[in-house]
């Protein structure tokens, strides 16, 4: 269920009805200033909101003064067991504060840091990760570590609440995908705070792009969490921001710049299309517009399966057909299929609307519709697809119609902004 409650970290409204923040940490040595602020503006440009940087020593604390200053996004202090640099990084300036409240040194410790947040107006992130419970709970992870989870962040809500300090959200995380959806499910129905999600430790950014995608985007499509940090065995932030940005756009709860639709390729493909994709994405990076570009490995589909495109390319032998919101722009040979389509993409967003030449746009209609003659026999989805709505209109089927319009998570709280 969705969280009530919402905080800021600097200007970013975490929970509450909020667009779900994105979040990185950096990889640097946090008092490698030069190095440190290279790395932030990196992960901004990429889309990040909000940014954490590990704060275990004295120097980093010093770097963090001029850090918070020069961001361009809000910074989080990352603090473990001593709570004087909690104190030190809040009287620096840190927009939040990470604390693990089991690590930190008891009760009147993280009091301490409490008071002094409340003082300056800081919010705080509070949590656990699967390999750091406290260890009273140690037995009970061994027989459901999921309860683990879910009564060491209970606990820690409820010591903060003791202590008057209701300014925080809070993190449950493990290495194990099922383990974190079914603590972040039951923790949301227990607590009104905002939930920040990610899988500790998730791996490659191979790998732990697929399992983050997986927890992450379960729970996010379920109503649940309100920031994300995808954790990648990577020295480039910036990457863990790219992927978090796929999970949000492929659920369509946040956009920003393009969406990428590609056919798997089949024994049809007549074009070398995994490069032609791989250009495409590529080029598609230095476009900030959210448009919708499709990329299909042959005409016997047609463009219907991408009809609702804003530019697409359906290729064949010798030969490709550049479309726009499901109508034929025009035909071209296959070695132009790229630059052709970028030049139409770039010249409607120069004019703010696609232009079409009806007599090109007719030449591209009949080619697809002769390519669709020759295969007319090959029962394509499309095509079954077509023949089962046909068959539920005129009343030979009763098949219950899914409407594709409709995404899984419309008319959720979040805005797409």
């Amino acid at each position: 269920m969705p969280s009530k409650r919402q905080i800021f970290v600097g200007g970013v409204p975490i929970g509450g009805g909020a667009p779900v923040a994105v979040q990185t940490m950096t990889k640097t040595e946090t008092a490698n200033l030069a190095a440190t602020m290279e790395q932030i503006r990196k992960v901004a440009d990429a889309g990040a909101d909000i940014v954490r940087v590990a704060v275990p020593r004295d120097e980093d604390v010093e770097a963090l003064k001029t850090i918070v200053v020069e961001s361009p996004i809000p910074v989080i202090a990352d603090i473990h067991f001593n709570h004087t640099l909690a104190l030190k990084a809040i009287d620096a300036g840190a927009h939040c504060i990470r604390l693990n409240p089991g690590n930190i040194g008891g009760r009147d410790k993280v009091a301490e840091v409490a008071k002094r947040a409340t003082a300056a107006g800081v919010p705080m992130r509070i949590g656990v990760n699967s390999g750091s419970l406290p260890r009273h709970l140690h037995a009970l992870e061994r027989e459901s570590p999921v309860e683990a989870l879910v009564a060491a962040a209970v606990e820690f809500v409820e010591l903060m609440e003791g202590l008057d300090f209701e300014n925080f959200k809070v993190s449950i995380k493990s290495t194990n995908v099922p383990n974190t959806i079914a603590a972040n499910r039951l923790l949301s129905e227990k607590i009104p705070y905002p939930l920040h999600l990610g899988i500790t430790e998730a791996g490659t950014k191979w790998s732990g792009s697929l399992k983050s995608s997986v927890g992450l985007g379960t729970l996010l499509a379920d109503g649940i969490g309100d920031t994300i940090r995808i954790s990648l065995s990577t020295f480039h932030a910036e990457e863990e921001v790219k992927v978090a940005w796929e999970i949000l756009k492929a659920l369509q709860l946040r956009e920003r710049g393009p969406v990428l639709i590609a056919c798997p390729t089949c024994g049809r493909l007549q074009f070398d299309m995994d490069s032609v994709v791989a250009e495409i994405e590529q080029r598609l990076e230095g476009y900030v517009e959210p448009i919708e570009v499709a990329v299909l490995g042959c005409a016997v589909n047609g463009i219907g399966e991408a009809s609702h495109a804003d530019f697409g390319i359906a290729g064949a032998k010798n030969e490709g057909l550049i479309y726009a919101h499901g109508k034929p722009l025009r035909k071209v040979p296959q070695a132009s299929l790229v630059d052709t389509l970028f030049e139409e993409i770039d010249k409607s967003l120069d004019r703010g609307a696609v232009e079409f030449d009806e007599d090109e746009s007719r030449e591209g209609a009949a080619w697809l519709a002769k390519i669709e003659g020759e295969n007319a026999g090959e029962l394509t989805p499309e095509k079954i697809a077509k023949m089962e709505k046909e068959a539920v209109e005129k009343g030979e089927s009763d098949k219950v119609l899914l409407d594709e319009d409709v995404s899984p998570t419309a008319g959720r709280r979040f805005t797409r902004a």
